[in-house]
C-alpha cells in the first residue's frame, strides 16, 4: 500500500512538473513578434493618449546622473533582484516574529 501511495505522489508530481513546463513555454509560441513592454512604457503611452503631448520626465534617475548615462539592463536587474530580496526579507522576518510570539503565548497560556 506504501508504494501505491508512492507511485501516485510520484505522477501527481511528474503532472505538475509538466504543466508548469507548459505554462513556461506556450507563453512564447502563442503571439509571434510580440513586445513585452514594462510599466514605464504603458504609463508614458497612456500619458500620452490623455494629453496629447509627448511625455517628459520630472527628473533623471541619481545613479544616471552620477554615472553619466543610462544603467546596462542587468545592472537595473541586479538592483531590482536586490530590493526583491531586501524586500522578502523584512516581510518574512516580521511574519516569523508573530508566528514566534503566538508560540509564546499559547506556551504561557497552556502553563498556567
Amino acid at each position: 500500500m506504501n508504494t501505491q501511495k508512492k507511485s501516485h505522489n510520484t505522477v501527481t508530481v511528474i503532472v505538475l512538473l509538466i504543466l508548469v513546463a507548459l505554462i513556461a513555454i506556450v507563453p512564447l509560441f502563442v503571439k509571434k513578434g510580440a513586445e513585452f513592454g514594462g510599466s514605464d512604457d504603458a504609463g508614458s503611452v497612456m500619458v500620452e493618449e490623455v494629453s496629447g503631448e509627448a511625455y517628459t520626465p520630472w527628473f533623471t534617475p541619481v545613479l544616471e546622473t552620477m554615472l553619466g548615462g543610462e544603467l546596462p539592463g542587468e545592472v537595473e536587474s541586479l538592483i531590482f533582484c536586490l530590493q526583491t530580496g531586501i524586500g522578502v526579507g523584512i516581510i518574512a522576518f516580521f511574519m516569523g516574529r508573530l508566528v514566534e510570539r503566538k508560540k509564546q503565548e499559547t506556551l504561557r497560556n497552556d502553563n498556567h
